[in-house]
């Protein structure tokens, strides 16, 4: 193992939101990598715990509640049941899948929390935040919505308008008014714990700057973070759905779900090493009964001869590279995470996948759409990982390499040899003449793979591990094709005997090198060479195989995948853009009726663009200078995307010029301009059809 000699492992991987299944995305950047990484470790013989489990509480479940008309614990339920399935399906080798609803981990969220309470760590602040008055509750961001004043998106939300992007506040919205009741919600004032980050930064600072060796995107983005001040940040909520805050006077709070949803880390490790615990006969955990750990939890989250990592998506770095750590840290006894491998996005035939647009591969139909086919899907998914920058997922690309590199070099290696073997010895691993300069030079390269690949997995570079492990069944396949034994058995037996010796030794070798990133077709073939399974250590020999050994019947490990199955799933992603596009396409509904006194208070006048210029360190922004007719002004508006500045200098506009002013990104914004919107995106600006003066007014 490279670097510091652990003890023990301790990883996890990101808890999944219960408010639907797990998709392709979901298993690029977070799981298959972690799985590989844990695999790799077990064969190694260390002692590990992978940790997992859904993330039960928080906004996206209340919602997903309300849609589907029932309770937040049955939206759980249904989903945690489908996501735990299909990792076990999958072959994720998880510990323990647990859940953030069970007892132990309100009892764990509680208990931290508490004792940041009694330490003093938190501030109390009375702050102003919205409420529903017809509700008659406090609103979560996501239960606002508003008009997102960076590009107009009438449906943005109180924390970041999904259209444009950009990570907002509820007051920032243009006329929000609550997803609850429909209603304008009112600023009441009320009181949270807030934990103060802003503190605490030269301690955070220390230990991300302890971690350079990080890939460059967390380590980039915590810099980032760091290096625009910290700042306070509320550890409660005010809602009916969570843990509840264990402090008196929080009746109707409960723990922000960023504070308690990585505690359900430890407290899953703790209900693993509870020996008194049958998690066997509990249908919420999934267990493997060989992998049960083999210490105290305490150990594997306390102790400094333990390494700590968790996988993650680039979307929660912030979270467990800073957040998450300044808990433990003020806590005191925790360890902190020595690695936060992050993958970047995986997108899906050109296109960001999105689950509100049903723009996915999800896990649960890939498993009944492609029955045994999971290491097809593990080693696409590897091949392609977005571990430095966002990549793409194909069907044609997985058809490729399926067929091009499983199949065609992986597969045909194992096949031959094996056929080969029982075709002229009866399926006994036999061995005749002395090993040529060409058996020797194959022997000297096999040696070099298994370290190699140890390297780049312990780095996190599983693209290359994987890889470095192709080129070692390519060793394979050139061996054979190069050496020929079904040309030599005419002439020379015993130099044939030689041969498929080496090819089924560097066989077992792949069976074992397989394992991390194809379980399943290393158990098979394990099976077909009649091999008890070996680990890592024993990989690079090559008396792996006893002379007279003898081995199973053959089989295809890999199956060549047609047009029509690649068709078949192309055409669901084509239905679901069609269906898109049609709703897209539909016209909004007329918003509530308005009395003409109502209209009549907004100012709408003819405008002219007089000067433009995009604003710093933003993508959607352009500051214009607009002559209204009564005054000149400043107007912020997120239209950059689709205009460059110098192009809409002179142009006519209608500006909405009593909207109260508002500052966007350190600039006062006087008013908004008007645009037009079609179904696919694009903008044009509402202005007459004739050159009016400016300050005309429109009505």
């Amino acid at each position: 193992m490279l670097g510091k000699n652990y003890k023990r492992y301790t990883v996890t991987a990101a808890l999944p939101y219960t408010n639907g299944p797990v998709h392709i995305g979901h298993l690029a950047g977070v799981y298959v990598p972690a799985d590989i990484y844990v695999r790799y470790l077990r064969s190694s013989g260390s002692d590990v715990v992978f940790i997992c489990g859904s993330d039960e509480h928080g906004v996206p479940i209340t919602l997903k509640a309300r849609k589907e008309g029932i309770t937040p614990q049955q939206v759980v339920d249904k989903y945690h049941k489908i996501i735990g399935d299909s990792f076990q399906d999958f072959g994720i080798s998880f510990n323990i899948y647990h859940r953030t609803s069970s007892d132990t981990h309100h009892q764990t969220a509680s208990e931290i929390f508490k004792t940041l309470y009694d330490k003093g760590v938190f501030t109390e602040e009375v702050t102003e935040q919205y409420f529903d008055e017809n509700a008659g509750q406090f609103l979560a961001d996501r239960y606002i919505v508003g008009t997102c004043p960076n590009c107009g998106n009438e449906n943005a939300y109180g924390d970041q308008c999904e259209k444009c992007g950009t990570s907002l506040s509820p007051t920032e919205l243009i006329n929000p008014h609550s997803t609850l009741s429909g209603a304008k919600p009112v600023l009441k004032e009320t009181r949270n714990w807030f934990l103060p980050l802003d503190k605490m930064q030269q301690q955070i600072e220390t230990y991300v700057d302890s971690h350079k060796e990080w890939r460059p995107n967390v380590y980039g983005q915590c810099k980032s973070w760091l290096n625009g001040g910290l700042h306070p940040r509320a550890m409660t909520r005010d809602l009916d759905w969570g843990v509840d805050v264990p402090v008196k006077g929080a009746d109707g709070k409960v723990l922000y779900v960023w504070f308690e949803a990585p505690i359900g880390y430890i407290s899953a490790t703790k209900d693993l090493c509870n020996p008194g615990l049958d998690l066997q006969k509990k249908s919420e955990y999934y267990i493997k009964d060989s992998l049960k750990p083999t210490d105290s939890w305490q150990k594997y989250w306390q102790d400094e001869e333990t390494k700590l990592v968790h996988f993650i998506g680039k979307d929660n770095i912030v979270f467990h590279c800073i957040i998450f750590p300044a808990i433990l840290m003020a806590h005191g006894k925790y360890r902190l995470a020595d690695n936060v491998p992050a993958n970047e996005f995986l997108n899906l035939e050109g296109d960001k996948i999105s689950t509100s647009r049903n723009w996915a591969v999800w896990l649960n139909e890939y498993l009944l759409d492609l029955p045994g086919k999971q290491d097809v899907l593990r080693y696409v998914l590897t091949a392609t990982a977005p571990e430095t920058k966002d990549n793409d997922f194909t069907w044609k690309d997985f058809q490729a390499r399926n067929n091009n590199e499983l199949v065609a070099i992986f597969g045909n290696f194992i096949n031959r040899v094996l056929v080969l073997s029982h075709k002229y010895f009866e399926g006994k691993v036999v061995f005749g003449s002395e090993f040529s300069a060409v058996d020797l030079k194959v022997r000297e390269e096999l040696k070099k793979y298994p370290s190699s690949i140890s390297v780049s997995i312990e780095q996190y570079r599983f693209r290359e591990a994987l890889t470095e492990f192709m080129n070692l069944a390519r060793l394979g396949n050139k061996y054979l094709a190069d050496e020929e034994p079904w040309k030599v058995i005419k002439t020379d037996e015993e130099r044939v005997k030689t041969i498929l010796n080496v090819g089924l030794q560097i066989a077992a070798n792949l069976a074992i090198l397989a394992e991390p990133f194809l379980p399943f077709t290393s158990a098979k073939l394990f099976g077909m060479l009649n091999l008890k399974t070996q680990g890592w250590n024993r990989a690079g020999r090559m008396d792996l195989l006893e002379r007279g050994h003898q081995l199973n019947e053959s089989s295809l490990l890999f199956e060549k995948i047609e047009d029509e199955v690649i068709d078949y799933q192309i055409k669901k992603l084509m239905d679901t853009k069609t269906a898109n596009a049609q709703e897209e396409a539909t016209p909004e509904l007329a918003k509530k009726n308005i009395t003409f006194d109502q209209f009549t208070t907004m100012d709408i006048r003819v405008g002219k663009i007089l000067a433009a210029e995009k604003v710093a360190k933003t993508k959607k922004l352009l500051k214009l200078q607009v002559d209204t007719g009564i005054d000149q002004r400043t107007i912020v508006s997120g239209i950059a995307e689709y205009f460059e500045p110098d192009q809409i200098v002179g142009k006519n506009i209608s500006v909405l010029v009593n909207l109260e002013p508002r500052e966007i990104k350190g600039i006062l914004s006087q008013g908004m301009i008007l645009m037009a919107e079609n179904s696919e995106g694009k903008l044009s600006f509402v202005a007459p059809t004739e050159d009016f003066p400016s300050g005309s007014v429109v009505r």
